[in-house]
């Protein structure tokens, strides 16, 4: 009968070291984003001081799980067999939803996850239990389940999202009236308060939120803390601001930087601290359930199905040696996650000062929010002051900084450190009023909060900004009900299937996890493939034309493959190859749209006198775009009619198509080899060609003509054959075009100008 019971602990013990990845990978977010948006440091410097700090708060720990053994559920009122089931459901829902979600690149609240997943699975069991007890009806559910503190949760989590938003952005708001963009040029004294302010908010959060269970701790000082803390930030915030005024005036100290570290040390000292219970709270929980029940039954020989878990609200022990493991699994998550990485980029893409290529695309809600927002703003401008309108105005003009696309910082220093000062403060109160908080939502919220109050959301972007913090706050409520329905099914499994259904869904989250992590790396890296585009920074006609090259034979080779794919995937009527080359079409049209999107910074880059190089370039795109629409045109056709099962293309249409291929097979790889060895002469033996190659396609055309006057065809076929000889011949169209404009503009003698040194600094 233990055998059961051990392998669940086995199983709980893998669960728990897998849930620690996938929970760093989901909440590395809440204390990183801010550090890596604004490049205060470099990335290494970044992750050695969240390492120390998620070490710190992990060895600080209590191991408390109060979600777990109290106030979701009240383990009295279930058997040890039904605690041990409730406690497999959790973990096994919490690492499969915790890790779609960080698949996916989207944020989401490791504490809602393990709260709605105990609530789904002690619904669920408590169901079976009172349907097994003819006493018993569904009103008495509510003596297994806390309504009240449920409730309090839920309350908690909308309240946090709202005020997160709203203090950041009124906070942001003010520090840059206060500072500007120029904060660097205002008196020392400014940057001295300022740090003050900061720094003791942190220092706060940091003693009170991330020290407060630390055993080494002495009572006196946890007590002073506790009567006197007006005291204790008033006497703070005078020693740091002269601290401050001090290191800069002697040292010439970069107190905005200082500020980002001790922020992002703190709150990887609060999630290791406080969130660390939500991946091994369970799991030590149910080892002490195991523990209980043991003693028990060697003395008794009570049977787990008749041992109550009353003990069970007790304190749960956390060995130091099990903190210990959990920390070193954490930190090496942090440097090792691709996973965590793709979270932390949804959170500063949507912070961000400059345009991007927005992740998201707008909807309904995400509009009318704008319009709304916007005219709630002109109302507003109405009222104010001329004098004030014009002095915010020149507060938040942004210095012109010329420098490279991938070193631009997503926000500067002041934002970031309101950023970490705001969340701090935040989830300091909340604790101290013992209100449930997600460090996830007050962390992600402060940031998009700040973002708008800083104008980062400009009428080009707001609209899809709007929509992503939508869809992640979307996520957040769709994580709360999925981790219910999930966990309660996953209960109803294991209570009904025992050994056999442990043993079956182990496999399947095990090859679940699995699937995930090599669809992860794979579209890793194909975005790190060398087949990416690049952006033109040449500030030259010669110098685009040079920087290009590249670009263009890429667009060949890989335009050749996808029309000879197409061209075998008709000939032969595979469909899946047919289908896995609209992908690429697709790919690479986004690629060029990216191109074009990249215009506006490129022109705004050049030198006044080689603005040619900005009509050369902007040709040049258009007629790539030209080439991936003829591609893409094809594809699409080639794959609707095989996918709607027509008639396939007679031997001589697929033969003259063949042909036709392989007549372009050679005309793109010489285009290619022209291009990747900057050989730009050879580009004229290629247009020499141009007559022969145009007249190949209007052969084929003829004889198709001749072939549907003569003989029986499929219209179907006839059209699709039409179309695709059409089709080719603007393809080469574009592509002579795009030859042509080479050829015509390349100039060996002159040397390739670039962007000057200063300005690329």
């Amino acid at each position: 009968m233990e055998n059961l019971y051990i392998y669940m602990l086995a199983a709980l013990a893998f669960l728990a070291v897998a849930d620690l990845v996938v929970g760093v990978s989901n909440d590395a977010v809440n204390f990183l984003n801010s550090a890596i948006g604004s490049k205060a440091v470099s990335f290494k410097t970044i992750m050695i001081v969240a390492s120390i700090g998620v070490a710190v708060g992990a060895m600080t720990s209590s191991g408390m799980m109060e979600v777990a053994r109290k106030g979701i559920f009240n383990p009295g009122e279930f058997m040890f067999n039904e605690i041990m089931v409730i406690f497999m459901a959790v973990m096994l829902t919490d690492i499969l939803l915790l890790d779609f979600f960080n698949t996916l690149g989207l944020p989401t609240s490791t504490t809602v996850s393990i709260v709605f997943e105990l609530l789904g699975a002690s619904v669920a069991v408590a169901i079976i239990k009172i349907y097994a007890d003819n006493s018993q009806s569904i009103i008495d559910l509510g003596n297994y389940i806390n309504n009240e503190k449920a409730i309090e949760i839920i309350l908690g989590i909308l309240l946090s999202v709202v005020v997160a938003f709203t203090i950041g952005a009124i906070i942001q708001y003010v520090s840059r009236l206060l500072l500007s963009f120029k904060f660097e040029e205002k008196p020392d004294w400014y940057s001295a308060v300022f740090s003050g302010f900061a720094v003791t908010s942190i220092m706060y959060f940091i003693i009170v939120k991330g020290l407060k269970n630390a055993s080494f701790m002495p009572p006196s000082t946890q007590e002073f803390l506790s009567t006197n803390p007006f005291t204790f930030i008033g006497f703070s915030f005078l020693a740091f601001s002269i601290l401050s005024f001090l290191a800069i005036k002697l040292f010439n100290a970069r107190i905005y930087t200082i500020i980002i570290i001790i922020g992002t040390f703190a709150l990887a000292v609060a999630f290791a601290g406080n969130d660390l219970v939500n991946f091994i709270g369970v799991p030590i929980a149910g080892y002490d359930s195991f523990q209980k029940w043991y003693e028990a039954f060697q003395a008794t020989g009570v049977l787990p199905t008749e041992f109550s878990m009353e003990g069970l609200a007790g304190k749960v022990p956390t060995n130091s040696y099990l903190l210990l493991i959990a920390g070193l699994i954490m930190v090496l998550t942090l440097w090792f996650s691709s996973k965590a990485k793709a979270v932390v980029k949804t959170s500063v893409d949507l912070s961000r000062q400059d345009e991007v290529k927005e992740r998201f695309e707008p909807n309904y809600l995400s509009r009318n929010i704008v319009r709304l927002t916007i005219g709630l703003n002109d109302s507003i401008n109405r009222v104010l002051p001329s004098s004030f309108k014009n002095w915010s105005e020149t507060q938040f003009l942004k210095p012109k900084v010329i420098v490279k696309e991938q070193d631009k910082p997503a926000f500067d220093l002041v934002r970031a450190a309101v950023n970490l000062m705001v969340a701090s403060v935040l989830i300091s109160i909340a604790t101290s009023m013992k209100l449930p908080l997600s460090t996830t939502y007050v962390t992600f919220m402060v940031a998009m909060g700040t973002s708008l109050a800083d104008r980062a959301w400009g009428s080009e972007s707001a609209v899809y900004r709007v929509a992503g913090v939508l869809n992640v706050i979307g996520g957040w409520f769709f994580t709360a009900f999925s981790a219910f329905v999930a966990a309660a099914v996953m209960a109803f499994i294991l209570y009904y299937g025992e050994g056999y259904a442990l043993a079956g869904l182990l496999v399947l989250a095990i090859a679940l996890l699995i699937r995930s992590y090599l669809a992860h790396r794979k579209s890793s890296k194909i975005m790190r493939e060398e087949d990416q585009l690049e952006k033109a920074e040449s500030s030259s006609t010669q110098g685009v034309i040079h920087e290009s090259a590249s670009n263009i034979a890429n667009v060949i080779k890989r335009g050749n493959r996808i029309y000879t794919s197409a061209i075998n995937g008709l000939a032969v009527q595979d469909l899946k190859l047919l289908k896995k080359n609209r992908k690429q079409i697709d790919k690479l049209s986004n690629e060029i749209d990216d191109l074009k999107d990249n215009i506006f910074y490129f022109i705004r880059n050049l030198d006044e006198p080689s603005v040619a190089a900005s009509n050369f370039y902007i040709n040049i795109l258009a007629h790539l775009q030209d080439i991936t629409q003829s591609l893409d045109y094809i594809s699409k056709a080639s794959h609707k009619h095989i996918n709607n099962n027509h008639k396939k293309l007679k031997f001589s249409q697929v033969k003259e198509l063949k042909d036709l291929d392989t007549k372009l097979e050679s005309l793109f790889s010489t285009t290619q080899m022209a291009f990747e060895s900057r050989s730009f002469e050879q580009i004229g033996a290629v247009l020499e060609g141009k007559a022969d190659i145009f007249n190949l396609v209007r052969d084929k055309i003829q004889k198709q003509v001749e072939r549907t006057r003569s003989e029986e065809s499929s219209p179907k076929n006839t059209t699709l054959y039409f179309s695709l000889l059409l089709e080719t011949k603007d393809l080469l169209t574009a592509m002579m075009n795009l030859l042509e404009e080479y050829y015509q503009s390349h100039d060996s003698s002159v040397e390739p100008a670039k962007l000057s040194s200063d300005q690329e600094e």
